[in-house]
């Protein structure tokens, strides 16, 4: 199967559809990699807060890294300007890999310049351990920020997106300014599985909640990054390219928009692992 991409400012594909790791390692997460890969997927995103770049660099090792583009994120800890260097090159070592396919700031830290944390990436962009940089969790201020003072143009913006939170002012900038928009958590980690009208579609269409959700987010040009521990549902997210919505029903999961963020909140404990900001 020929998955479809869009394309970055380096002229780089990215890969529509592609596999989410949050919060699985081991044995699963080498299942979940190995099954998408033998699927038909070639994008895998990760992220050193994940703690499991080792167990997917062993799996990839089985496999033609060119034909992988493979994701990771610096935490919001390790922005200084030889942090975000020696953070990236250990992730690379982890995943046993020469080079990231795209590299993102995965959270902002207010307490670090975002100037240095980018001079980092345009050093690791330079040094060719990086081909595309790109943040994660930016408002649109952050991430004009971001394009004002970075030296590689910022190619993504990996954010919470999904039927409930539709963010139509974010999503607007990032198209205005070419950035590739992210679903991080498309399915509001399984919150839209409770949702009547998705329900409803999925009868219509004969198919899962997760692929309407799915569906609906990839016919408005967002890269998804649905995750799964189970190998069935790894493969079966992948056929949500065999169809389509028809246009009032696109229309009608545009209405369900609650404004209801699942991890994207104001509120965050920030010594978590994910961000690594110790209090």
């Amino acid at each position: 199967m020929t998955v479809p991409s869009s394309t970055l400012p380096s002229g780089d594909s990215i890969p529509t559809v592609g596999l989410g790791t949050w919060d699985i390692a081991g044995e699963t997460v080498e299942e979940s990699v190995r099954a998408a890969l033998d699927a038909g997927y070639s994008h895998i995103d990760t992220a050193e807060g994940y703690m499991n770049e080792t167990e997917i660099g062993g799996v990839l090792a089985d496999y033609d890294r060119e034909d992988v583009f493979l994701t990771s994120k610096v935490l919001p800890s390790n922005l200084a300007y030889e942090s975000v260097i020696e953070a990236c090159e250990a992730s690379l070592n982890r995943l046993g890999t020469d080079y990231l396919d795209l590299y993102l700031i995965h959270w902002p830290n207010p307490a670090i310049s975002l100037r240095e944390t980018l001079n980092g990436m345009a050093r690791l962009h330079e040094r060719g351990l990086v081909r595309n940089v790109g943040v994660s969790n930016f408002s649109a201020y952050q991430l004009s920020a971001a394009q004002h003072v970075s030296e590689v143009p910022i190619a993504v913006n990996q954010i919470e997106f999904h039927p409930w939170f539709q963010r139509p002012d974010l999503v607007e900038y990032c198209r205005e300014t070419d950035t590739v928009i992210e679903a991080a958590a498309p399915l509001a980690r399984t919150g839209v599985f409770e949702d009547d009208t998705i329900g409803e579609l999925a009868q219509k269409y004969d198919t899962s909640p997760a692929q309407v959700a799915l569906r609906w987010a990839i016919e408005k040009d967002v890269v998804v990054l649905p995750k799964s521990s189970s190998a069935e549902h790894v493969r079966e997210n992948l056929t949500v390219l065999d169809w389509e919505l028809d246009e009032e029903d696109h229309r009608r999961l545009d209405g369900i928009d609650r404004d209801q963020p699942c991890y994207d909140t104001g509120a965050r404990d920030w010594s978590d692992d994910v961000y690594g900001i110790s209090q």
